[in-house]
């Protein structure tokens, strides 16, 4: 159905009710005072309803008017959106770029990241998802998402361009109350068989899971994350390897105990990732500045000194 009301008529109304004046707001829009006279009369004409109450020396919009301004402002701001996302897509930038971040990661060096992209790109939408081992490749291959930072492993098929962070360190660790803190080192896996592992749950949905640093044979409490593997280990409820970086201030505070097992583990391999067919300029700026960061065993990821 064809509306009378147009944006250059809820511009007009706009700058009326701001400038409090038909003049003035004539002046505002580089139009003649008769000009923003007929646009006004026409729409009241095509309406059938009275916007302005003429009986006050100043313009003074009715209760419909004011409906129609306030609502109207939503569609100019609207407008004004939608043309600057045209233009933001036209030069190359995306207007909604998920970023996924492996549970190994620590976040604080991306944010720092993400507020440096909001005021380079402030239109551009930003949604972060956490995933765990193979969950990241998984997220990438199937399209969930198109950049992953922390990827452990190899990819699970061609077509990734893909950067090396490092290298992360795991150390056998637990509660500080633990009764194997008491036994003597290097402590044997039969030793360790009677306490549960913390596992943290493979995340993927269509690719094969991963599993890492698992101690066959023993009872396990599974999790959802890193974070939630550290806490469950404070607390003594079970046992496992965990990444250094993250838990070097439970270590030095003593509410983790790091212990030497007959078995050592490898460190593990994380990386940056992305789709080799994503041309968006979003994408080419965070693996930009990714590649300017290292990946230290002690602090995690952060901008080379």
């Amino acid at each position: 159905m064809y509306s009378p009301i147009t944006i250059d008529a809820l511009r007009t109304l706009d700058a009326i009710d701001r400038r409090r004046s038909f003049a003035a707001a004539a002046e505002e829009l580089y139009r003649v005072p008769s000009a923003i006279s007929y646009t006004i009369s026409k729409l009241e004409e095509d309406l059938g309803v009275e916007l302005f109450d003429r009986s006050r020396r100043k313009a003074e919009l009715t209760a419909v008017g004011r409906l129609i301004l306030e609502q109207g402002r939503q569609i100019l701001v609207a407008t004004e959106e939608l043309t600057a996302l045209a233009k933001q897509t036209d030069e190359g930038w995306e207007t909604e770029l998920r970023i996924c971040i492996d549970s190994l990661i620590n976040c604080e060096p991306v944010y720092d990241l993400i507020e440096q992209f909001q005021k380079l790109q402030p239109r551009t939408e930003l949604r972060l998802t956490e995933e765990v081992l193979g969950g990241s490749w998984d997220a990438l291959n199937s399209e969930q998402c198109d950049l992953v930072i922390g990827a452990e492993g190899d990819p699970p098929s061609q077509g990734f361009g893909i950067h090396l962070l490092g290298q992360v360190e795991f150390v056998f660790a637990v509660s500080a109350s633990h009764p194997l803190t008491d036994m003597q080192q290097p402590i044997s896996l039969q030793a360790i068989q009677d306490y549960p592992t913390v596992v943290v749950t493979d995340s993927s949905r269509y690719l094969p899971v991963r599993s890492t640093g698992l101690l066959d044979g023993r009872s396990r409490i599974a999790v959802s994350s890193i974070e939630h593997k550290i806490a469950a280990q404070i607390r003594g409820l079970g046992v496992g390897y965990l990444p250094k970086f993250r838990i070097k201030k439970e270590l030095e505070e003593g509410t983790l105990k790091q212990l030497m097992l007959a078995e050592t583990r490898s460190p593990r391999s994380i990386s940056i990732a992305w789709r080799n067919t994503s041309k968006g300029k979003g994408v080419q700026w965070f693996v930009s500045q990714l590649r300017q960061m290292v990946f230290d065993q002690d602090s995690g990821l952060q901008r080379p000194k």
